[in-house]
């Protein structure tokens, strides 16, 4: 299961995603994601790309704070599950994002400790995952938008360190993706599915990643 991602190509994200008003300020490079945390998405308004900043993680709207975020695991919903929990079924009928990711972490578990592992689509550097959004309202009347990532099951390039992924949308179905109107079923199962076979390549990186404070290049290296 993704448990933080990076996202560091900030000046190719106009450009990869056709975003006409560009990247809002305050958007800069992380190497370690987490969820709970502010992001940037993509979303379709008025047949326009535009990025908005969302915060990773679904709440419901009778919550009081974000602890759910990690309680319930909500930054990610499962394939098995989007179309029959009340939670995440009107979301992806309508209200389809992209995730903008350069690459994204895992934990693989051995006996006796929990060991990282970065994972990145081959020969492309900046990728969309599947997202889906919804909004939040807190105690003070403030309201938020939400993301939550898409999962699967692992291919076998990475299924030896995961059981799961982030759905990791072709370019030449982001715009389907993005489409409200776009709520075929048949057609979205289409898109999400499994990674194809040798896409995905991993690496062992350091225990660093597991601190929240840590953030940087490092991060991602090989070890």
């Amino acid at each position: 299961m993704i448990e933080r991602y990076a996202l560091y190509e900030i000046d190719k994200l106009r450009d990869r995603f056709d975003l006409a008003d560009g990247v809002p300020k305050g958007v800069k490079k992380r190497y370690n994601i987490l969820p709970a945390q502010q992001v940037p998405v993509i979303l379709q308004r008025d047949g326009t790309r535009v990025m908005e900043v969302m915060r990773w993680g679904f709440v419901s709207q009778n919550a009081k704070d974000t602890n759910s975020i990690f309680r319930y695991k909500t930054f990610v919903a499962r394939t098995e599950d989007i179309f029959k929990t009340v939670m995440w079924s009107r979301s992806i009928s309508s209200r389809r994002c992209l995730v903008p990711a350069n690459g994204f972490y895992v934990w693989s578990k051995s006996a006796d400790a929990k060991v990282p592992y970065y994972i990145q689509v081959k020969d492309r550097p900046l990728v969309a995952l599947a997202g889906i959004y919804s909004s939040w309202t807190d105690s003070d009347g403030v309201e938020s938008g939400m993301v939550s990532i898409i999962t699967t099951r692992a291919n076998a390039d990475v299924s030896s360190v995961t059981e799961r992924l982030p759905i990791i949308i072709q370019p030449d179905k982001e715009d389907l993706w993005l489409n409200a109107d776009g709520d075929d079923v048949s057609s979205l199962y289409d898109i999400m599915r499994v990674a194809p076979h040798q896409s995905l390549i991993a690496h062992q990186v350091g225990d660093a990643v597991f601190s929240k404070k840590a953030d940087g290049p490092e991060l991602i290296r090989e070890v």
